[in-house]
């Protein structure tokens, strides 16, 4: 039987290495595509899944047990991509002149003039705006029965088709439709009354 996801945080944070790459094999994926949606970048997505899966290692202790591990690990991703957003809008506003002792060190990431940025690319601000949104809308299913949260997340995040997702929990296809629609009808309501509000 395979270990649920506190059980292996509970040994990462004891310092099981074994527990922490089981973790890292169940997650990075998921986490990079997240991320990628975020920072809209490959290369910034690949080190932000480093540095969040660092955060896991070293601070699992602070993991307080309620909720799951993994909207933990998601809010790590999330923070760290905003922060990575930041970053990048502060850089783009300096000037583009480099300082002659800098030369060619590879410490220094260097941007591009901007006409040399895609246009049809977010902006940071875009991008940030619409992370904050997504965790508005995580904190919106985070409300939901568990049941239904289940179903939506194994849908929208993990990407599963209706079939294996019924597979998965046990349940008939016309349940998961059924609760898929239920659950994005209830957020759909509760997101107009935040946003309204």
């Amino acid at each position: 039987m395979r270990p649920d996801d506190a059980t292996l945080l509970t040994r990462v944070a004891r310092g099981d290495a074994e527990a922490f790459e089981t973790l890292f094999a169940r997650y990075s994926d998921t986490v990079r595509r997240h991320l990628l949606r975020i920072v809209r970048r490959p290369a910034a997505a690949d080190d932000l899944v480093q540095e969040a899966f660092l955060r896991v290692w070293t601070r699992a202790d602070q993991w307080d047990g309620r909720g799951a591990f993994r909207g933990w690990l998601f809010r790590i991703a999330t923070n760290l991509a905003l922060n990575h957003l930041r970053s990048v809008r502060r850089r783009r506003q300096q000037p583009l002149d480099i300082p002659p002792d800098l030369g060619d060190s590879d410490e220094h990431e260097h941007v591009a003039p901007s006409w040399m940025i895609d246009a049809s690319a977010l902006g940071p601000d875009a991008i940030a705006q619409l992370a904050e949104q997504r965790e508005m809308c995580r904190r919106l299913l985070d409300r939901l029965p568990e049941a239904k949260r289940e179903v939506f997340r194994l849908a929208h995040e993990a990407e599963l088709p209706v079939r294996e997702i019924a597979e998965r929990l046990g349940i008939p296809e016309g349940t998961v439709k059924s609760r898929l629609h239920h659950a994005a009808r209830r957020v759909a309501r509760d997101w107009e009354n935040l946003t309204q509000g």
